[in-house]
């Protein structure tokens, strides 16, 4: 099964199998959170999980599939908590929890993000908006729907890249906003700011 940035091999069947590539994942996240992704070695992470080096192979052709693997799942988390940000009833309560979230994972959005997968990531987001239910939702008469949802997730993705990289002396509150009045509120017209937007 192919992955964001290699080949993972085929999903483990057995229970062993499951504990070793939850093991691993983990490892990673834990991992990203004290260095850079490209000063992580295999054997590190092999450690870390508590797995044989050669177990890693067995599940990863490379360290770029496991972070591949990751990504996905933590990309399908956040859209799924983010879902309603099309909703112009509270498009900036889910803005600002979006922010929040990846302001808590910040390693890993980095990595994610501003790392040298940024571009694999950013087309990984843009394949799994494209498959969520409110993609389909016609916000503007002009605009085509996906073409929205392709704008607003790679505006989105391409704004938190900035964030992660140059912008990081900005709170989540405020990157929030600027996103949200930037990308979001001509997505869905919704004109009105919220409280906590007006007043950043």
């Amino acid at each position: 099964m192919a992955t964001l940035s290699g080949t993972k091999l085929a999903e483990p069947t057995d229970a062993r199998q499951v504990r070793s590539r939850k093991a691993l994942n983990a490892a990673l996240l834990a991992l990203l959170e004290e260095k850079p992704f490209d000063q992580l070695t295999i054997r590190e992470i092999s450690a870390r999980a508590g797995t044989g080096y050669a177990t890693f192979f067995r599940h990863y052709e490379t360290k770029e599939a496991l972070l591949g693997d990751v990504a996905s799942e933590e990309i399908g988390g956040l859209l799924a908590m983010t879902l309603p940000i099309l909703d112009q009833a509270n498009s900036y309560d889910s803005t600002l929890a979006l922010c929040g979230y990846v302001a808590e994972h910040r390693a890993l959005w980095s990595a994610l993000l501003a790392g040298g997968a940024a571009a694999i990531v950013r087309n990984e987001f843009i394949r799994q908006a494209r498959l969520l239910p409110l993609a389909a939702q016609q916000q503007k008469p002009w605009l085509p729907a996906d073409l929205g949802v392709v704008h607003g997730t790679g505006a989105m993705i391409d704004g938190l890249a900035w964030w992660l990289t140059i912008g990081t002396d900005l709170s989540a509150e405020q990157i929030a906003t600027i996103l949200h009045r930037l990308i979001i509120a001509p997505l869905v017209g919704d004109t009105a700011p919220r409280e906590a937007a007006a007043a950043q």
